[in-house]
C-alpha cells in the first residue's frame, strides 16, 4: 500500500484575495462624496448603545458601485447627495438588536440573517447642497406606521421626497421594503453569504 504524504505549507505573509464584486469594500474608496452618519457607531440610535467599532461603512463591491451611480445621478439631476446611516452589519450586532426589538417588521431575525449582514442593504436619505436632510416625514429608525412607504398623511413635499428616493434607487437596482422608507436591498442580495466579521 502506498503511503499518502500530506504537505502543509504555512505562510507568514497575508494572503491577497483578488478584488471582485463579492468583496466587502470601504464605501469611501468607491465614492467619497457620499456622506456618512453611522448611528450604530454612536449612542444616537434606537438601542442607545454603541454597536460598531468605527464609523466606516462597508458594502459588497457591486452594491457600493451601484450606490455611487445613484449618488451621481442625484447630484447631476437634483443637486442632492446620498447620506448613509448603515451598510454592512455583522451578525453578532444583529443578535443584539433582536434582543432589544424582536419584531421582524423592523429588525431581521438573526436566525435568518439580514440583508445588512450580507453587505447588500443600505439605510439612506438625501441631503441638499447645504448638507441639510430632506424632509422624509420621520427620522431614521422610526418604528411607527409613519415610516411605512405607503403612509400618505404627509404634506406634498414629503411624499415627493420619498417617491424621488424610491424611484432613483429602483433605477439603480435597489428595492425598498414596506416598513422603512430609508431601507433598500440590492437586487442580487441572495447571492451573498451572511457574514460576522468585525470592520474597523
Amino acid at each position: 500500500m502506498k503511503k499518502l504524504v500530506l504537505l502543509v505549507f504555512f505562510s507568514l505573509s497575508p494572503v491577497v484575495v483578488p478584488q471582485s464584486d463579492t468583496s466587502l469594500v470601504l464605501l469611501k474608496n468607491i465614492d467619497s462624496t457620499i456622506v456618512t452618519d453611522v448611528r450604530y457607531a454612536t449612542k444616537n440610535n434606537f438601542t442607545h448603545q454603541i454597536l460598531y467599532p468605527s464609523k466606516k461603512v462597508y458594502l459588497r463591491k457591486i452594491v457600493a458601485q451601484k450606490l455611487s451611480e445613484a449618488n451621481m445621478y442625484f447630484i447631476k439631476n437634483y443637486n442632492y447627495r446620498i447620506k448613509i446611516f448603515d451598510g454592512y452589519r455583522p451578525l453578532s450586532v444583529q443578535k443584539l438588536m433582536w434582543k432589544i426589538i424582536p419584531d421582524e417588521r423592523y429588525v431581521a431575525n438573526p436566525s435568518k440573517g439580514s440583508r445588512h449582514n450580507r453587505g447588500a442593504a443600505v439605510d439612506i436619505t438625501l441631503i441638499d447642497s447645504t448638507g441639510k436632510q430632506l424632509n422624509m416625514g420621520t427620522g431614521y429608525d422610526n418604528f411607527t406606521s409613519k415610516a411605512h412607504i405607503n403612509y400618505v398623511k404627509f404634506p406634498g413635499n414629503v411624499l415627493y421626497n420619498r417617491k424621488l428616493l424610491r424611484t432613483v434607487m429602483l433605477k439603480f437596482g435597489f428595492q425598498p421594503i414596506s416598513s422603512e422608507w430609508w431601507h433598500f436591498d440590492y437586487k442580487t442580495w441572495k447571492r451573498f453569504s451572511i457574514l460576522d466579521i468585525s470592520t474597523n
